[in-house]
């Protein structure tokens, strides 16, 4: 089996509701985007799927260097060789274009369980069949805003809920003060800072939310802050959770791992380099005993990629669903739902094992590269 050929189909998604995550990562202002459909078919017919782009960034740029930039170097490849592929595109584009690296490994995973007819997490060698979901928060206008959407997924059987702040620490406190008091001491919150403060403004909002009894602490401290997230754990009981950013492989872990600066670590298919990359990470975080929690993946048919990895490890607590649907979930017919135990539940047909909405695809259709 080689690889015969690859596409990519560009689709206008319109009509996403404004929304921001961070100080400075919101939807598009025209509340419009590009998305992007890659399919890689093998010789024998076989092919597998993955989608490029996001409600907040457009996959326009990333197609074009995908088809000129890697499908040169995939045409004629065995196509169930991934660990090779990926190494190959690993070392030949130093760690860049992580999102079009892990489109391209999405894809050969799916199509690998296509061609052996069994879901992607069977592949990987399946640890169970469900996780639970926490619904995972905008930036809200108010402390109430955030209170109630928490008490609503409370009363909905959501398991878990996390805060994602103004980014301004006092007001971080008012919230995560008014989202606690709302839904009471039994029920799990975490926090999301988003790399929004310095030492001085991590520590003490790192000690309101310990005092709240927060699940854990994330991203409060510029991604290549080691030194100062060494210090924030020293000082802090509650967990901390880093290395969401910077996009990278697995090796670039290590050095958190050997200073000792977070409790968890993170990743997604996107931001890491595909699942071969995300499965590696998983593994080496249970060797040091130490969770791998898998960050929403910006794209639907992303999060049904990992969804398929947090069905084959078991250092993974959670499957992060992140608000509002509407600008999360676009292009397959039926989406990862979240059932009344707060559960989501694993694909069981071949390879990714959801279907593509491939009748809104060619209707939005606004270009093929191939």
């Amino acid at each position: 089996m080689r690889i015969s050929d690859l596409t990519v189909t560009l689709w206008a998604w319109d009509g996403i509701p404004p929304t921001r995550y961070t100080r400075t990562i919101a939807s598009s202002g025209s509340r419009s985007t590009q998305m992007a459909l890659l399919r890689i078919v093998a010789d024998d017919g076989a092919d597998g799927y993955a989608f490029l782009g996001s409600a907040l960034g457009s996959a326009a740029n990333d197609a074009k260097a995908l088809v000129q930039r890697f499908k040169p170097m995939l045409l004629g490849e065995d196509p169930l060789a991934r660990e090779r592929i990926w190494q190959t595109m690993m070392r030949r584009n130093r760690g860049q274009m992580l999102r079009v690296i892990g489109a391209i490994d999405v894809a050969l995973w799916d199509l690998a369980g296509r061609a052996a007819n069994v879901p992607i997490h069977r592949l990987m060698g399946s640890y169970r069949n469900s996780v639970p979901a926490y619904a995972s928060s905008a930036v809200l206008p108010s402390a109430d805003a955030y209170a109630e959407e928490a008490l609503r997924q409370k009363e909905a059987g959501w398991t878990a809920y996390k805060i994602h702040p103004p980014a301004v620490p006092e007001q971080d406190i008012k919230v995560c003060t008014a989202v606690r008091k709302a839904v009471g001491d039994d029920y799990r919150l975490m926090l999301d800072s988003t790399w929004s403060y310095n030492y001085i403004e991590a520590l003490r909002v790192g000690q309101a939310v310990q005092e709240l009894g927060f699940y854990w602490y994330e991203d409060p401290l510029i991604e290549d802050d080691i030194y100062n997230y060494v210090k924030l754990k020293q000082n802090l009981a509650i967990p901390i959770m880093a290395t969401e950013f910077p996009p990278a492989g697995p090796t670039s872990y290590a050095p958190w791992v050997l200073s000792r600066a977070t409790d968890f670590l993170r990743g997604d298919v996107a931001m890491k380099g595909g699942l071969t990359s995300c499965l590696k990470t998983a593994h080496l975080a249970e060797g040091f005993h130490m969770n791998y929690e898998v960050h929403h993946g910006g794209n639907s048919l992303n999060n049904v990629a990992n969804l398929h990895l947090l069905m084959a490890i078991r250092n993974c607590e959670y499957f992060e669903v992140l608000l509002p649907d509407a600008a999360q979930k676009h292009g397959l017919i039926d989406d990862i739902e979240v059932d009344g135990d707060g559960l989501v539940h694993a694909f069981t047909e071949p390879g990714l094992g959801a279907k593509i909405d491939f009748e809104m695809i060619e209707r939005k259709k606004t270009a093929v590269i191939s």
